[in-house]
């Protein structure tokens, strides 16, 4: 299976999805990735500022941060490999790094012709 790991800059708390003014990208990358876990998807998310011993201990992350600074940040990794950097990626981007080929959910549909419950009016 897939295993993804988020390297993100320092933010206030993991996900930077808090606070008085939520940036719409990070709470659609939570999103995303709450997606992504449904779908089996192993994913590890790093803050700097909460847990710079991560970004030391990562071989690909590391020489990023020596050469580019925080502005490298967020860096993706898939498997070992660093698949983006400096911006968040979209659910379709994470999909087809996972291997995930439908992003559909299965949900009922209903037609003009039934009901949910296979009985007229009962919805």
């Amino acid at each position: 299976m897939t295993a993804i790991q988020i390297y993100d800059k320092p933010m206030c708390c993991s996900t930077g999805v808090c606070g008085p003014a939520v940036d719409p990208v990070l709470a659609q990358f939570a999103s995303d990735l709450e997606w992504m876990r449904t779908q089996g998807v192993t994913i590890d998310r790093f803050n700097l500022g909460q847990q710079a011993q991560a970004f030391v201990d990562s071989g690909v992350v590391n020489p990023l941060l020596i050469a580019h600074g925080v502005d490298c940040l967020p860096v993706v990794v898939v498997d070992g490999t660093v698949v983006t950097q400096g911006v968040y990626p979209s659910r379709q981007s994470l999909a087809a790094w996972a291997g995930i080929g439908s992003l559909t959910n299965p949900l009922l549909v209903i037609s003009g012709a039934g009901s949910c419950c296979s009985q007229p009016g009962c919805c």
